[in-house]
């Protein structure tokens, strides 16, 4: 049966967090390659999209701006609509859920989950909603029996990760690298493994900082402060390359090389945030490890305006393009043809990367 009990305060804050695909900051136009608003301007007769942020939102230079790409890209190509909500920090779960329900009130036909966070929520609801299709980036279900409307989108995160941890293993002077994570669970720990993994198979002799902003609260992932002390204490002992898995806590990273000075790399995570960077940030950003979730949810909603949508675990990897890692920073150059190598070995099969530290 549909879920009608719900506590009016929390009610009352997701009702006020849900808006017209508004825009948020600039650098959320630049992280969708998009001038305008798209969102707020489509007012189409095709899908209405519903897209749920993780804690954030739209402006986090990460994988909430590049889900935001993809929606706009397929709001603007199947002549539809959207509508936006986004993760508070702290917030219970019950808020998730009916941010979730609202949208899907509001005449959602295809709605987002932004995050692994809204797992749990997204198979609270969608039984709920039938004719609605539901996608959770990241996503899964511990029941181990999907909901027939439910798509979840796995990435290869560990792939990507592994190709920057060749890039920090090629460019390190004094052979001591780090990894900055946002919370210290399972999805983040594949970052972790992944890119120690790269760097080892380059040298295994480099020394890998791992520190974690925090263990569980997902306040992690919005914490740019909390991401430049991590940062800053691995420059500090003596890594002259950070890889962050953080969310928005990752300009704090960036800012922490910046002030550590010349020699001093970070590698962003998910989008190519070399191109959303301040100035002083782009001389300091090597790489970023590609997690395309803006493929991910433009192809999910293409199935969905075909009226055939995926369903289940939908993977993205190397070899399907689901992941990879960014070159527009001119400094990668002499690193791309060990990095491409790298990356054939594990379309091939002969590298398997680990998916746990």
């Amino acid at each position: 049966m549909r879920r009608t009990t719900k506590i009016a305060a929390v009610a009352v804050v997701a009702t006020l967090a849900l808006t017209g695909c508004g825009k948020k900051s600039d650098s959320s136009s630049a992280a969708s390659g998009n001038s305008d608003d798209v969102c707020t301007t489509a007012k189409g007769d095709g899908p209405k999209v519903g897209l749920a942020y993780d804690v954030g939102g739209r402006g986090d230079q990460s994988f909430n701006d590049s889900a935001y790409a993809g929606v706009s890209k397929a709001v603007t190509e199947f002549s539809g609509s959207c509508i936006e909500g986004e993760a508070q920090d702290g917030e219970p779960e019950s808020a998730r859920e009916d941010r979730l329900s609202q949208m899907a009130d509001q005449g959602a036909t295809a709605i987002i989950g932004v995050g692994f966070a809204y797992s749990d929520a997204v198979n609270a609801v969608a039984p709920n909603y039938p004719k609605v299709n539901f996608a959770v980036v990241d996503g899964f279900d511990p029941d181990k029996t999907p909901n027939k409307n439910v798509a979840y989108f796995s990435f290869a995160a560990n792939e990507s990760s592994f190709l920057v941890g060749v890039a920090a293993a090629e460019a390190t002077k004094s052979k001591q690298v780090g990894f900055v994570g946002g919370v210290h669970v399972d999805l983040i720990k594949n970052f972790e493994a992944g890119y120690t993994a790269g760097v080892k198979a380059v040298d295994p002799s480099i020394k890998v900082d791992v520190a974690y902003i925090q263990e569980s609260n997902l306040s992690g992932f919005n914490d740019p402060a909390g991401g430049k002390t991590a940062a800053a204490g691995e420059f500090d002992k003596g890594a002259d390359v950070v890889y962050h898995a953080a969310g928005a806590s990752g300009s704090g990273i960036f800012d922490a090389a910046v002030e550590a000075g010349d020699g001093k790399w970070a590698i962003g995570v998910d989008s190519d945030q070399y191109l959303t960077a301040t100035a002083d940030q782009k001389k300091h950003i090597l790489t970023s490890a590609l997690k395309r979730v803006d493929i991910a949810s433009y192809d999910w909603l293409k199935t969905v305006n075909e009226g055939k949508p995926g369903t289940s675990y939908l993977t993205y990897d190397l070899k399907n393009g689901g992941v990879g890692y960014a070159t527009s920073n001119p400094a990668i150059n002499p690193y791309q043809a060990k990095i491409d190598d790298f990356a054939n070995k594990i379309k091939s099969g002969e590298i398997k990367v680990p998916t746990t530290p």
